[in-house]
């Protein structure tokens, strides 16, 4: 996909202000707290309508305004569409338009507009807890595939209800969710158990290539028969004594993990800062061609900062990687360029003061 124009206003200490960008993408040059980073996140908004970064709606309104807007132009393929978010964050609105038209429900919206980033805590995927390589699997498998975010969005609505249920006591209401979440519950895990063993292979690869001597497993780590709807009722009810004592749903893919190993051991405890940062790159590696392959286009890629803390050797391999084969539009952030390789051949824009504008 390719970001032809950018309509951003409100958006945190972004200028209110119209972008069109080269069809390549950009290096985005600017010292600390110009708003390079947030400019960044402005063009990643609407994929997912929410924050890069994780932040709630009314911290990415500017300091002071009643809510945001954000229109993203771009190319999918050869046809020309539009996206934009309004939120009105004292109502806590959010208004969406596809092409034109409002979309009433946020999930037929996710994903028209896609683009990969990679920030700087990104490294936690590699280096943190299981709930940060679950939420990249659910990211990745959602913008994949709608059948996987409806499975996704009617599991979580079960087990948000059952773990209601459980705290109040009410077992007979908690078990009545059973069935919604065993149904949706398997198909989550099925599919993320077949992504992971497809990935597996790729995430060692992409690893080496990036310039790591050791070799790196992937695998997914939970009970192989909840990926079987009929399975569920019986581990149910194994953990029924479990779940009234600790008063929530102590089964399922939100306790599951994606686990990744550097030499058979854990990559969170026994990589190095280097190796984990090149772990995490690996996974959005595995991000942008797993969307390329199940979309049939090539995704946006957003970048930053990500060459900061890479010696010069992995620097000029992971740019090589990321700019190899595939036409692809590539957004890059840094407070300089000589922090940046030198055969990312992308025009220069600088960012000053919540602008930017083409050139040093």
């Amino acid at each position: 996909m390719r970001l032809d124009h950018l309509k951003v206003r409100g958006f945190r200490n972004l200028r209110d202000q119209d972008y069109t960008f080269p069809a390549r993408g950009a290096i985005l040059l600017g010292a600390n707290a110009q708003g390079k980073t947030n400019l960044l996140e402005a063009i990643g908004y609407p994929t997912l309508f929410r924050s890069l970064r994780g932040a709630a709606d009314a911290e990415v309104a500017s300091f002071g305004g009643e809510g945001f807007r954000v229109e993203a132009g771009f190319h999918d393929g050869d046809r020309p569409r539009t996206v934009t978010a309004t939120v009105l964050t004292s109502a806590k609105r959010k208004t969406l338009f596809l092409d034109g038209a409002e979309v009433r429900r946020l999930a037929d919206a996710v994903g028209e507009w896609l683009a990969v980033a990679f920030l700087p805590r990104d490294v936690a995927l590699a280096a943190g807890a299981a709930a940060e390589r679950r939420r990249y699997l659910d990211r990745l498998l959602s913008l994949a595939s709608r059948a996987y975010l409806k499975a996704l969005t009617r599991y979580r609505a079960a087990l948000a209800q059952r773990n209601a249920a459980l705290r109040q006591g009410r077992v007979d209401v908690a078990r009545a969710f059973d069935v919604p979440l065993a149904e949706a519950g398997a198909a989550v895990v099925a599919r993320r158990r077949a992504w992971s063993a497809e990935a597996a292979g790729l995430f060692a690869a992409e690893f080496s290539a990036l310039g790591e001597d050791s070799p790196a497993q992937l695998r997914y780590r939970g009970n192989e028969a909840l990926a079987e709807a009929g399975e569920w009722p019986a581990l149910l009810d194994a953990a029924h004594g479990r779940d009234l004592a600790r008063r929530m749903t102590t089964l399922g893919p939100h306790r599951d993990d994606l686990v990744l190993e550097i030499g058979g051991r854990p990559l969170r405890e026994f990589g190095s800062t280097g190796q984990q940062r090149s772990a995490a790159v690996a996974l959005k590696l595995l991000e942008l061609g797993s969307l390329e392959r199940a979309r049939r286009v090539p995704p946006a890629l957003l970048l930053d900062d990500v060459f900061a803390e890479l010696d010069s050797r992995r620097q000029q391999r992971l740019a090589a990687r990321l700019l190899e084969g595939v036409s692809r539009q590539v957004l890059v952030t840094a407070p300089r360029t000589d922090e940046l390789p030198g055969q990312l051949d992308l025009p220069i824009w600088t960012v000053r003061a919540g602008v930017a504008t083409p050139g040093i």
